[in-house]
């Protein structure tokens, strides 16, 4: 972990900064007005995702050559994070779409290539990731669903669980079992399974402490026949490319957490300027200000972690394990803290629906254990650390 050539990611360009000021112009006028709505009646952020795709942020990482518009790392960091800002829900558009066709990006063939990143690119599909199942979560590696040669195709069989956006995207990434013979994690293959096949369906939603705007189901496969040429990579490569997956997505679940992190902190800072109590404002007490402080400087410092490990991931350093783990591990504690501590400061109506920050804190919650528990992150990062 060498650290070098990171130093000019502590300003970023001209072109970051407008890019920042254009989300956040399409985020205030038709993400915010209806974050409340969607989080109180667990309804998926259609406008949301319209105005996304209308101004091409759904999916910001699909290069040039697949009708994408390319935007680096960094570039969809701060696209999730300007979304995640007013509206974590929304914010899963453009994360899970990286998350689910990262593996197409990393490994697939360019006819895989060419057949599904177009359509993600137009907004004309969603694509979301089966990875975890009922009883392998964190233990990925003893995932049950099969994935049986036939001929030239593969019969599918088993379940994923807590699969974000599920029913709603038209792709899915699929991990499965594919030689069960092969030593523990060797033997899994990845695929792209479309919505339409015959014999994949859907559990019914979770119902959840958080992010109720953007759906969590289980996929659910009974003799599911995909065909051999939806294979991602060489067979039994599977387990290697989805951690290589989650390296480079983790960063976006930090920029998450940094997203909704900076929505409270502005909300609660608004809020004690104008509230009065003992005759002058909340934010004239010493006691007020040493929170605001705290909650800011380590935003920022989660902020600049996750902005490193950004250009790390473009350039697709060797260290990026331990850096992409860092940065969701520790912008996710820090968004948790910074969210529960604005509802703190607006006291009492913090604790209610009417001011955002309750279901800020909510949501922030889940970035602590989506993509790996923030307990497997300090593992990656001890065990990158001890191979040295």
């Amino acid at each position: 972990m060498s650290g070098t050539g990171d130093f000019d990611l502590f300003r970023t360009s001209e072109d970051h900064d407008d890019l920042r000021a254009a989300v956040r112009d399409v985020v205030e006028a038709k993400v915010a007005p209806y974050a409340a709505e969607v989080d109180a009646d667990a309804r998926f952020p259609r406008e949301a995702h319209e105005a996304l795709v209308a101004a091409d942020f759904h999916a910001p990482h699909v290069p040039e050559a697949y009708d994408g518009v390319g935007a680096d790392a960094l570039a969809t960091c701060i696209v999730i994070e300007e979304v995640a800002r007013a509206c974590v829900s929304s914010s899963l558009i453009p994360a899970v779409n990286k998350l689910g066709s990262m593996p197409l990006l990393l490994a697939g063939s360019e006819e895989l290539k060419q057949r599904y990143l177009p359509p993600l690119a137009r907004g004309e599909a969603l694509f979301s990731y089966g990875l975890s199942e009922r009883d392998a979560g964190s233990d990925t590696a003893s995932m049950r669903t099969r994935a049986t040669a036939d001929g030239d195709t593969y019969v599918l069989n088993g379940q994923k669980s807590w699969i974000t956006n599920a029913g709603e995207s038209e792709l899915y990434t699929v991990l499965a079992v594919t030689d069960p013979d092969a030593p523990r994690g060797k033997g899994i293959s990845a695929f792209v399974v479309e919505r339409s096949d015959e014999g994949f369906t859907f559990g019914e939603p979770e119902k959840k402490l958080g992010i109720k705007g953007s759906p969590t189901r289980e996929l659910l496969f009974e003799d599911v026949r995909i065909p051999a040429d939806r294979m991602i990579g060489e067979p039994g490569t599977g387990l290697q490319l989805a951690l290589r997956t989650l390296d480079h997505t983790r960063v976006t679940i930090g920029a998450q957490a940094v997203g909704v992190a900076q929505g409270a902190l502005d909300f609660a800072v608004g809020y004690v300027k104008e509230r009065r109590q003992f005759g002058k404002h909340v934010a004239d007490f010493q006691g007020i200000q040493f929170m605001l402080a705290d909650m800011a400087m380590q935003l920022e410092a989660a902020r600049q972690m996750v902005y490193v490990a950004a250009a790390k991931s473009e350039r697709d350093d060797p260290d990026l394990s331990f850096f992409g783990a860092a940065a969701k591990c520790f912008a996710s504690d820090v968004a948790m803290k910074v969210t529960t501590d604005a509802v703190q400061l607006l006291g009492g109506y913090g604790y209610t629906s009417d001011f955002p920050v309750e279901r800020m804190m909510r949501d922030a919650k889940i970035t602590q254990i989506y993509e790996g528990t923030n307990q497997v992150q300090r593992l990656v990062m001890a065990r990158q650390l001890l191979k040295g």
